[in-house]
């Protein structure tokens, strides 16, 4: 049985509240840390989205009967899942301009987060089809479906709900992941924190803070995974 959000949002709230009672300093640093989440929150939603368009495409290609289609998708999944997202925000940022491509710091940042997370959600999105029981195949070629009515109203809807736990711990994995685009020159979230605490000096309260954000933001994520699949599950009638 699922547990309410209550149950762990009001223990977060009072750890909240007991936090600020305590260190009355947090007014220093917080506005920083709240500008720095704005970054974090521009950054991870729209490469969530494209990450998710990405694996779709990419998971769907490695089961696709055109072999240069089944390798592509193959050489892009073992590039990017093989490569740190690191390298790939430096490649993007710092290495493509020698060949005469220059992107901003925010397009380098969602383009190396969402290729870098739709090369693992390609590998949950080909194994969620392919655990699909195979009578919804047959059931497919029996009544002579078009391949896309097959995928869009059979296949995908039924392998979505196997995936949805898998995609929300990639999403989470994502969402902290945008903490390395400080490498790429954008001030978010934590890169914010540690520029407080070369300030401040307030070790304990910042990185105390930049932990309970992170958490809260994955709550919110698992949450909304969790409601997503419920909604699936009701949808095609399972129990």
């Amino acid at each position: 049985m699922q547990r309410s959000p209550i149950v762990v949002l009001v223990p977060i709230a009072f750890l909240v509240g007991l936090y600020f009672a305590v260190f009355s300093s947090v007014a220093e640093f917080l506005p920083a840390l709240l500008n720095g989440l704005t970054v974090t929150i521009k950054v991870a939603v729209p490469s969530v989205l494209l990450a998710y368009l990405i694996s779709v495409v990419a998971g769907l290609g490695r089961l696709a009967p055109i072999g240069p289609v089944r390798w592509a998708s193959a050489i892009y999944i073992e590039v990017f899942r093989g490569v740190s997202l690191l390298v790939i925000l430096f490649w993007l940022y710092f290495v493509l301009p020698e060949f005469g491509l220059t992107m901003s710091a925010y397009t380098a940042a969602l383009l190396g987060i969402s290729l870098n997370a739709g090369a693992y959600g390609a590998e949950i999105v080909r194994g969620a089809v392919q655990a699909v029981p195979k009578g919804q195949y047959e059931a497919c070629t029996t009544l002579n479906y078009p391949v896309w009515h097959k995928y869009t109203r059979i296949i995908l809807p039924q392998a979505l709900v196997i995936a949805v736990p898998a995609m929300t711990n990639m999403t989470i994995e994502l969402l902290k992941g945008t903490a390395l685009v400080s490498a790429v020159t954008l001030v978010d979230l934590t890169a914010a924190g540690v520029r407080q605490n070369q300030m401040t000096y307030r070790t304990v309260e910042i990185f105390s803070v930049l932990a309970l954000i992170y958490f809260c933001l994955a709550q919110v994520v698992r949450f909304s995974g969790v409601r997503i699949e419920q909604f699936f599950n009701r949808h095609l009638g399972a129990d």
